[in-house]
């Protein structure tokens, strides 16, 4: 009976959510939130001392309502599964410096040498021959030996890393979605402050003003932290799409340079 693949980056993203969520509450509750209620009493009690006083604002005053903890927790998940495919893209790109089929220059492969140089790849561990360049360089071995036809062997390697090019871009959509969705959390909190503001216009215009203003700042203050993360997780989203096409390219590149232009057709 077949085993079935255990779906081990669903496990680990589900995982490094979890625990993300607990490191980022637990900093929270003990850390953040008692620092942040801590200055705003002290702003309070200095504001009603001296009436020209004006509020600085403090990092922990910006970052202490729950949209921008829900903000800090996608953005460290989006982190973690960023880290989980740069790790496998880098053991990719090892083996673009392994001389995975030896050729030596002048060499001609034939095609009744193709199974010889398929037993190469296929002595590789398991989780090597899962890769692209391996995948890729044995398809083209079999499609030479039972095509024998060198232009089928090209179209078959770059079929395998067009098609690899597509997965990878697919597998992007969850990091692209929380980017998405940490803006929209922070005009949440936009709503919520201006909400709350409004709902105490009354007492706003009896001249206390400090439960407005502090509601702003909740809607104010979401939106900045959420807009920052944003950028800086797009840019890391980008580094990475371009990391991912750089090995497709030099995978293809790989291809051509060290097998299909040793092949040749009696």
């Amino acid at each position: 009976m077949k085993k079935k693949n255990i779906p081990v980056e669903f496990v680990f993203q589900l995982f490094a959510l979890i625990i993300t969520i607990i490191i980022i509450h637990a900093f929270y509750v003990s850390v953040v939130r008692p620092n942040a209620a801590q200055l705003i009493e002290e702003q309070n009690i200095a504001a009603a001392a001296d009436p020209s006083y004006v509020r600085e604002r403090h990092v922990w005053v910006l970052i202490k309502d729950l949209e921008q903890e829900s903000c800090f927790i996608l953005m460290f998940w989006a982190l973690a599964i960023m880290g989980y495919k740069s790790v496998q893209l880098v053991a990719e790109r090892r083996l673009l410096d392994v001389d995975l089929i030896s050729v030596a220059d002048g060499m001609r492969i034939l095609p009744e040498d193709a199974r010889e140089f398929s037993r190469q790849l296929q002595a590789l561990p398991d989780d090597r021959q899962r890769m692209l360049l391996p995948r890729a360089l044995l398809s083209a071995l079999r499609r030479f030996n039972s095509t024998r036809n060198i232009q089928d062997v090209a179209s078959t390697a770059h079929t395998i890393c067009e098609s690899e090019a597509e997965r990878l871009e697919s597998e992007l959509s969850m990091i692209r979605y929380i980017s998405w969705a940490i803006p929209s959390i922070g005009f949440i909190g936009t709503v919520r402050g201006i909400g709350e503001a409004l709902a105490q216009a009354d007492k706003a215009v009896q001249g206390d003003i400090a439960g407005v203003t502090q509601s702003l700042g909740v809607a104010f203050n979401s939106t900045f932290i959420a807009l920052l993360i944003s950028i800086f997780l797009m840019f890391l989203v980008h580094q990475l799409q371009l990391v991912q096409e750089r090995l497709v390219f030099d995978s293809e590149n790989y291809c051509d340079d060290k097998l299909i232009r040793h092949m040749k057709v009696d």
